[in-house]
C-alpha cells in the first residue's frame, strides 16, 4: 500500500488585537464603505509587543497538536511558510521547535508569499511519503502589519496578521488526505506585488508596494486554471468538490473565481471579512475554522488554493 498524508489536526492563533475599518479609518485617509466595497474586509487583527510570526505559529501548532491528540515529540518534520520570518536567519521553524520541546527534527521555512502554505504543504506531504518522517507540522504564520505602510491606504487596509497549522501523518490506503498538488512561478510579475527591501538590496526591511488592478486579473485567470489542474489530476470534477478553502485576499476575487468554475459561492469558505489577507497564514486559518464550526466534515473532499507575490500560485485537493 503507498503512504498518504492525512490530516490529524488543524489549529490556528490571532492577535487578541482587532481592528476595525472604523478604527482604521481614524488614522488612514479611508472608511469603512471604501474597505468593504472593494475588498470585503470588515476587521484584522494586529500583533503587538512581544508577538512575533513564531509565537503565533507556535501557538497555532500547539492547538493542531491537541486537535490531532499528538504529542509534539512525534513531530519529525515542521516546515513554516512565512515571509516575515523573525529573523534573516535562523528559520522560524526552529523557534517553533524548540518552543515545542522538540530537541531533533528536520524544520525549515519556506517563501513563497500568499502561496507559502501551499507550498509547504507539497513539499511535507512529499518528504512524508518519500519516508523522511511520518508527521509532520505545516504551519503558516505572518506578521504583515511590521512590513506595511501605514500611509499608503491602497495597502495598508488589506492585510493582518495571524497563523494556521496542520498536523500530517502518515496512513496507507487510497483515496485519502492529499490526493494531488499543483505549484507555479512566474518571477516576471516582480514589481506588480513586492517589498521594497531586503538584506541583500537595502538596508532597511521594506515595505509591500502593490498595484491592484493588474494583481487582480493575473489572480482570477491563476487560480481558475490551478484548480481545474488539481481537479483533472485527481480525477475529479469541480460537482465533487464539498468545500473550497481559498487564500484570503480579496472578496472579489474569490466571487471571481468561482464564477469562474461555475461553482455556488456558498462552498466557498470565506473569512477574509474577520482575517483580512494573512499572507501565508490565510489558508490554514480559513481551514480550521471552517473545521471547527462543523462546516467542514471527515470525508469531504477539499480544494485549497492561493496566488502570492511573485507571481507565486498553487492548489492543493484532499480527502478530510
Amino acid at each position: 500500500m503507498s503512504r498518504h498524508s492525512v490530516i490529524a489536526g488543524t489549529g490556528s492563533a490571532l492577535p487578541p488585537r482587532r481592528v476595525t475599518n472604523a478604527e482604521l479609518a481614524e488614522h488612514v485617509d479611508t472608511s469603512h464603505e471604501w474597505i468593504v466595497e472593494r475588498t470585503g474586509i470588515e476587521a484584522r487583527h494586529i500583533v503587538g509587543d512581544g508577538e512575533t510570526t513564531a509565537t503565533l505559529a507556535t501557538e497555532a501548532a500547539r492547538n493542531a497538536l491537541d486537535a490531532a491528540g499528538i504529542s509534539a515529540d512525534k513531530i519529525g518534520l515542521i516546515v513554516l511558510a512565512t515571509a516575515t520570518p523573525d529573523q534573516t536567519f535562523p528559520a522560524s521553524a526552529t523557534k517553533v521547535q524548540a518552543a515545542l520541546g522538540i530537541d531533533d527534527c528536520i524544520a525549515f521555512d519556506v517563501a513563497a508569499v500568499c502561496t507559502g502554505f501551499l507550498y509547504a504543504l507539497s513539499v511535507a506531504d512529499n518528504m512524508l511519503k518519500g519516508g523522511m518522517a511520518d508527521y509532520a507540522l505545516v504551519i503558516g504564520s505572518e506578521t504583515f502589519s511590521r512590513i506595511l505602510d501605514w500611509e499608503d491606504r491602497t495597502t495598508c487596509v488589506l492585510f493582518g496578521d495571524g497563523a494556521g497549522a496542520i498536523v500530517l501523518k502518515v496512513e496507507e490506503g487510497a483515496d485519502k488526505g492529499v490526493l494531488s498538488t499543483r505549484l507555479h512561478a512566474d518571477g516576471r510579475h516582480n514589481d506588480l506585488l513586492y517589498v521594497s527591501g531586503g538584506p541583500s538590496t537595502t538596508d532597511t526591511v521594506g515595505k509591500v508596494r502593490m498595484k491592484g488592478k493588474e494583481v487582480f486579473r493575473h489572480a482570477v485567470v491563476n487560480l481558475a486554471a490551478v484548480l481545474n489542474e488539481v481537479l483533472d489530476a485527481s480525477g475529479h470534477t469541480p460537482a465533487d468538490i464539498d468545500w473550497v478553502v481559498p487564500h484570503q485576499a480579496n472578496k472579489r476575487i474569490l466571487d471571481a473565481t468561482a464564477k469562474k468554475l461555475g461553482l455556488p459561492p456558498e462552498r466557498m469558505v470565506v473569512t477574509v471579512d474577520q482575517h483580512a489577507n494573512t499572507s501565508a497564514a490565510s489558508v490554514p486559518l480559513a481551514l480550521d475554522v471552517a473545521i471547527r464550526d462543523g462546516r467542514i466534515q471527515r470525508g469531504d473532499l477539499l480544494v485549497l488554493e492561493a496566488m502570492g507575490g511573485g507571481f507565486t500560485w498553487g492548489a492543493a485537493i484532499i480527502r478530510y
